[in-house]
Parts: C-alpha cells; structure tokens; sequence
C-alpha cells in the first residue's frame, strides 16, 4: 500500500522516510488551518443583520456596545461575530433614526430602545433571529470541525515523524478512507 494521496489530497508525497517526510505534512496542515480559518459562517453578514441582531438583543435588556458583539458571537456559537466596525456604526444609524437611546454608565455608553424601537423589534420577532441563520448550521457544532481536522492533522504529523514505514501506510489507508466517508457524507445531502 502506497502512502501517497491522490492528486489534490493531503499532498504527503511518496516519501516513505526519505529525504523530509514531514515536509508534505506540514504544508497539508497550512492548508488545513487555512481552509478552516476561511469556513462558511464567518463571512460578513449583510448589513440588514447588524441592525435587525441589535434591536433583537436590546428588545431583551439595554447593552454596551462590546456586549452586543459578544453576545451575538456566542448566540450564533461563534459562526458570526460582527467587528466594532460594523456594530457602532449601526448603532450610531439606530440612534439617529430614533430606535435607541445611549446613557453613560460607568464610562460605556449603555444603549437602550425607544418606543418606536420597542415597535420594531416587535414586529421583527416574528422572524428567526440573525445568528439563527449564520453559517446555516446548529450552535456549536461550527467549532467541531475544524478542531476535529486540526488533531486528525496534529496526529497525522505525530505518525509521520515517528512512525514506522509500516506504521504510515497504515495511518494513510486510515486517512483515505476517512476522505472517503467524508465526501460520502456530502453526497447524502
């Protein structure tokens, strides 16, 4: 059994021992971490999410600027978590629109809805909040993955570096067919 991957797989090489067996696994885990730092969920939302995750939040209590972000990042199970850059601006559009209002409180400007606030996140209730929908996946499981590949990679390397040759062909029938399964399990869907 050859130890190689196919074309596009973990690029591992046919090196058996010779020359820098790890030189392959290395790049395979730079391209692994990567793959999963650029994962489906953690893109921009659109604008409308910003403002609809802020007047939904502030709907259940008044927050400070940097709440909001860590709330929404932890409610979307760290799918979304929106910059400074997105939020403040919302929240200075919001004010200015007459949705909220800002107190000073311990230094923080606490922002708070207005009536017509209270209005809009009313009639936004009926809609499934914007973290519901980030990465179109359950709450948490988005983590699972990439930590899954980064010890099947960190594991991988391990083998490589003091695994017999018998030992790595055997880690490599493992790895192919865990592609396999994995690909099978796309196919399902």
């Amino acid at each position: 059994m050859s130890n190689a991957f196919p074309s596009g797989g973990f690029g591992f090489g046919a090196s058996n021992g010779a020359g820098n067996p790890l030189a392959g696994v290395w790049e395979a885990m730079d391209q692994l971490r990567s793959t999963f730092e650029q994962r489906p969920g953690t893109s921009r939302m659109a604008r409308g999410d910003v403002r609809a995750a802020v007047i939904s939040l502030l709907a259940e209590k008044p927050m400070h600027g940097y709440q909001i972000i860590s709330e929404i990042g932890e409610r979307s199970g760290g799918a979304w978590k929106p910059s400074a850059g997105s939020v403040y601006p919302t929240l200075q559009l919001l004010a200015d629109e007459g949705l909220i209002t800002a107190e000073e409180q311990g230094g923080r400007k606490t922002y708070s809805l207005t009536d017509a606030g209270i209005a809009e996140s009313e009639e936004a209730a009926a809609k499934p909040a914007p973290w519901e929908n980030a990465g179109n996946r359950a709450p948490g499981h988005l983590a699972l993955l990439p930590k899954a590949g980064m010890e099947l990679a960190s594991a991988t390397a391990q083998l490589a570096r003091t695994g017999t040759p018998e030992q790595v062909d055997e880690g490599v029938a493992v790895l192919e067919d865990a592609r396999r399964k994995l690909y099978a399990i796309l196919a399902e869907g």
